[in-house]
């Protein structure tokens, strides 16, 4: 049996992402490929009650190495009990976020040394890494105001915009160094534009 591809897909807040993995979904499902759609941090039970522990808001500051760890610990549930055996099984996997946006938000947000993250990658995924990764790409303001319009924010979204235009750089930068892996989409287009390019990237991942 042929293994299945590993899509991710990365970006700030406010960008689209969920939007965009249910058109990618659809234009998959609708071409006959199984797909399974997933969430980091979540994916799993146990990896959601960490999600929970991660984004809700509290009085007590949460230090980025507790922060890098809990990440890590909720990834190595999600890649061996649900994206791994998915994999194995032929089936696709769609996942909003993955190891990009640690490297994006725990070490250029939070200026966690790169060098960390890079051995906690290779200690909880080996050679795993996503075939495909698509970044929705907006301004800072843009994607922030579409946050604040969407719901409360969680602990992350609290942030000043500085933090994220970190994030966002270091994404940009990412993408720059490995052009082969990612795939930039422009998020300040119409839905329509933004989610016609979408299901022909992935679309074009058959190939």
């Amino acid at each position: 049996m042929t293994r299945g591809r590993f899509i991710t897909f990365e970006g700030t807040e406010g960008v689209g992402k969920s939007t965009q993995i249910e058109t990618a979904r659809a234009a998959l499902a609708s071409a006959g490929v199984e797909v399974l759609v997933t969430r980091e941090p979540g994916g799993t039970p146990m990896a959601e009650a960490i999600r929970e522990l991660l984004l809700t808001p509290r009085d007590e500051s949460v230090n980025p190495l507790t922060e890098l760890l809990l990440m890590f610990a909720a990834r190595a549930q999600h890649l061996h009990e649900h994206i791994l055996p998915a994999l194995d099984r032929g089936c696709w996997v769609l996942c909003d976020r993955f190891t990009d946006a640690t490297y994006a938000y725990q070490g250029g947000g939070r200026g966690v040394p790169m060098e960390q993250i890079a051995l906690l990658e290779q200690l909880v995924q080996g050679d795993l890494r996503p075939d495909h990764t698509i970044l929705l790409d907006a301004p800072v303001e843009t994607g922030m105001a579409r946050a604040r319009d969407r719901s409360a924010p969680d602990r992350f979204e609290q942030e000043k915009m500085e933090f994220f235009q970190r994030i966002r750089d270091c994404y940009r930068q990412r993408a720059a160094e490995q052009p082969q892996r990612y795939h930039i989409v422009d998020a300040t287009g119409s839905l329509e534009e933004v989610s016609r390019q979408i299901a022909s990237l992935v679309l074009s991942f058959r190939h």
